[in-house]
Parts: structure tokens; sequence; C-alpha cells
């Protein structure tokens, strides 16, 4: 009996020192958090208003396009450092490594999409191209209707 009242002693003591150390922790990671959540609102909301000055009209898809990657990062970075704030450094380097690799990977496998992306954005920056205008390719002639 005294074997099982120690191992339930030293469990508990255990269990107590885990949650004197946690439980800062948790508050800094929930601080860092709502601290991270303005920032991010407001830098966002930075970026789409300079970006809605350049690209409007027609050309707005390109513009939430730039917001929402700048918003990945934005929010890949928050999740990294609330990892290393909650004292989990080693699984945010590791887990920040496993993502540029595959990152890598859908990149390459996507390559295609992303030139056809690439290239659909040099053709609504074109002013050769707008509604109305007539086109003329491989001896077919037509009149741009929609971009």
């Amino acid at each position: 009996m005294t074997q099982i009242s120690s191992l339930v002693s030293r469990s508990l003591s255990n269990f107590v020192e885990g949650l004197t150390v946690a439980i800062p922790r948790l508050l800094s990671g929930v601080i860092f958090l709502a601290l991270a959540y303005a920032v991010v609102r407001i830098a966002l909301a930075l970026v789409r208003s300079s970006i809605e000055r350049l690209y409007v009209g027609d050309r707005k898809l390109v513009g939430d396009l730039i917001v929402m990657l700048v918003a990945v990062f934005l929010w890949f970075g928050v999740a990294l450092t609330f990892l290393k704030v909650l004292g989990m450094g080693d699984i945010a380097a590791s887990l920040g490594t496993a993502v540029g690799f595959i990152a890598l990977g859908v990149s390459y496998a996507l390559s295609e999409m992303i030139e056809d992306t690439v290239a659909g954005v040099y053709l609504l920056r074109d002013p050769d191209f707008n509604v109305g205008y007539r086109v003329e390719a491989k001896g077919v002639t037509g009149t741009v209707a929609a971009i």
C-alpha cells in the first residue's frame, strides 16, 4: 500500500509542477495570440488598402490573391511563433522546415497552373486586351467579351 500511495503522491506532485510551468506559458500564448490577431488584421487592412489602389476594377482579383498570400504567410508565422512561446521551439522549427519542403513539392507539381496564373496576371495588366477590343489569333478574329 505504501508503494501505491508514494506513486500517487509523486504523480500528483509531478502534475502540479507541470501545471505551474504550463499555466504561465499558456497565458503568454493567449496574450500573444490576441496581440498577433490585432497586428495581422491591421497589416492585412494596410496591404488591402494599398493593393486596392493598384488593382481596380477587373484587376481586383489579382489584389485579392496578393492579400490572401500575405495572410497565409502572416498566420503561418504567428502559428510558429505561438509554438515557440509555448516552449515548443523545436517543433516549430521542424514544422517550418517540413512545410517548406511540402510547399516546394506542391509548387513543382502545380508549376503549369502557377505559370497560367502568372500569365493571366500579365494579361490582366496588359492594356492591349480590354473588353470590346478586336483580337486576331491564328487567322481567327474576334471581339473580347470578358476577361
